[in-house]
Parts: structure tokens; C-alpha cells; sequence
């Protein structure tokens, strides 16, 4: 259900269905001559995904008559919420445009995707029970990945050749700002203009001559030149996270999140059956 592509693509596809419907008889292409008709067009679309685009619109209709009997509603910040969510799942609110504008679709038609989503899930929710033994017992299962492994916030000063790092070096041992010459040279311009900041990192996701380096330095201390394929790196640990173990207590709602939405996910192909038995469907594709 939160598969952003997937409804991206669907509604795509609703878009292509239901334009071949409202211009057919006319031509959409020709080759050499030959004409490609608009008939052609909704024929084909309606063949291969017909049934799938149709079963999405009949499912969308049983959700707004199942609100209306449930008295569900969709906030505004329930949706701001959840479409922010959305946003940051895919980079941001400027990557997730640029999505929507490769694919050409609208914002708004997004959001009446996810309002979907959010009042099922509501209306799913009170069938859903997770008892504190699940969530102990989840918790056992994965302690190691709520665990804190060992990290380091740095930053560094990536310059091309070891002349300019040493060059770099001595004007940072006469006092000069580290940020004021990540600005003025690094070349790594993913954040020479925020002092080369790398933000929090722990082992292994770091090349290993600069990671061996920066984890042997105390806070505020700076290194000697570094050398790795990307050049030399002048490093300065800002501040450090001791690995610490998973208290259960700390990471309970965030399992429990999890919980939900496997159990959600399970439970709405549930409901869905229920509802296709219970609501009056009359499907004429399938006639």
C-alpha cells in the first residue's frame, strides 16, 4: 500500500485508459503511411490493464463508501503528514517533485492516493492487535540492529595532490577556520560549502585508510594528510557516539511501528476480500 511507484504507475495508467476512451476514432501515430488509430490504442490498454486499472477504481470507491459508514475522515495535518513522509522517503521534497514531473503527474492526484492510504488505514486499524509478547519477542529476534554501533561525526578538507594538503595543514596549525578553507578548497562539493561536514558515520562505510584515521582521532584534533583514491583528505573529528547496547524500552514504539505495518499489510488483503463479498459489484469487463 505504500508503494509510491506503484501508484504512480497505476495512475499513469488510469491516465492512458481513460484518454483512449474519450478520443477514440482518432489517429495517435502512422508508419510510412500506415495510420495507428486511437481505437487501436484503447483496445490494446484496455486488454492489458483494464481489469487491473478497473479493480483500482472499484477498491477506491469502496473506501470512500466504507468512510462515509465508518465516519472516517482524513485530516489535513494527517495528510501533510504523510505526504512529508512520502517526500522525504524519496529525497526530499525537490527529488520527489522532479519524480512526479518525469512521470507526469500531479501533485494533487498523489494526494488523493496517499488520503487513500490513510483513511484504509484507518479503518483497518481497530482489527489490528499487537501484544507487549510480540513486541518483546520482536525485539530479542533484532536487539543487534537497534543496537548503536561506535560513530564519529567529522569533517574534511579533500584537496587533489599532497602539496595543497600540507599547504592546507600549516595554515590550520596557524589558526585559520577549518569550514572557512573547506570552503576555499575542497573539492568535494557535496560540502565544502557546509566545512566539509560528513556528518555522523560509523565503520565500514568509509574507505579504510581514511576510516583507520579518523577513528583514532579525539575530538577537535585534526590529522596529518590522508591519502585514498580520491585524493588527500585533511580530517577533524567533531564529535563521537560510544557503541551502545538496544534497551528494549527506548525502541518499543518503533517496533511497534513496525509491527503495524506488516501486520496491516496482511490484514488489508483480508478486508479487501471481505468487502468484494460483501458490496454489490457489477464488473462489465469481465461479462
Amino acid at each position: 500500500m505504500k508503494k509510491l511507484y506503484w501508484m504512480i504507475g497505476m495512475v499513469l495508467v488510469i491516465g492512458l485508459v481513460m484518454t483512449a476512451t474519450f478520443m477514440q476514432g482518432k489517429n495517435v501515430a502512422s508508419v510510412n503511411g500506415e495510420k495507428i488509430s486511437e481505437d487501436e490504442l484503447h483496445e490494446l490498454l484496455v486488454s492489458q490493464y483494464g481489469s487491473e486499472v478497473l479493480e483500482t477504481l472499484i477498491t477506491e470507491k469502496m473506501i470512500k463508501q466504507e468512510m462515509k459508514k465508518e465516519k472516517v475522515e482524513v485530516s489535513k495535518a494527517e495528510l501533510e503528514e504523510e505526504m512529508n513522509a512520502y517526500m522525504e522517503s524519496y529525497g526530499g521534497e525537490e527529488a520527489f517533485q522532479e519524480i512526479l514531473a518525469n512521470n507526469g503527474v500531479e501533485m494533487s492526484t498523489i494526494e488523493k492516493n496517499i488520503e487513500n492510504y490513510v483513511a484504509t488505514k484507518k479503518l483497518i486499524e481497530p482489527r489490528i492487535k499487537i501484544t507487549d509478547d510480540e513486541l518483546l519477542a520482536y525485539f530479542e529476534e533484532n536487539k543487534d540492529s537497534y543496537a548503536q554501533a561506535e560513530q564519529i561525526q567529522a569533517s574534511h578538507i579533500l584537496v587533489e595532490d599532497e602539496e595543497t594538503a600540507k599547504e592546507v595543514r600549516k595554515k590550520l596549525e596557524a589558526g585559520e577556520d577549518f569550514g572557512k578553507l573547506a570552503s576555499e578548497y575542497s573539492t568535494d562539493v557535496s560540502n565544502s560549502e557546509t566545512g566539509g561536514d560528513l556528518g555522523f558515520f560509523g565503520r565500514g562505510e568509509m574507505v579504510q585508510t581514511f576510516e583507520e584515521a579518523a577513528f583514532t582521532l579525539e575530538i577537535g584534533e585534526i590529522s596529518a594528510p590522508v591519502k585514498t583514491d580520491y585524493g588527500y583528505h585533511i580530517i577533524k573529528v567533531v564529535e563521537k557516539k560510544e557503541a551502545k547496547e538496544a534497551v528494549y524500552e527506548e525502541v518499543k514504539q518503533e517496533i511497534k511501528e513496525t509491527l503495524f505495518d506488516s501486520k496491516l499489510e496482511t490484514e488489508y488483503a483480508t478486508w479487501l476480500d471481505e468487502k468484494f463479498e460483501e458490496y454489490e459489484i457489477k464488473n462489465d469487463l469481465k461479462s
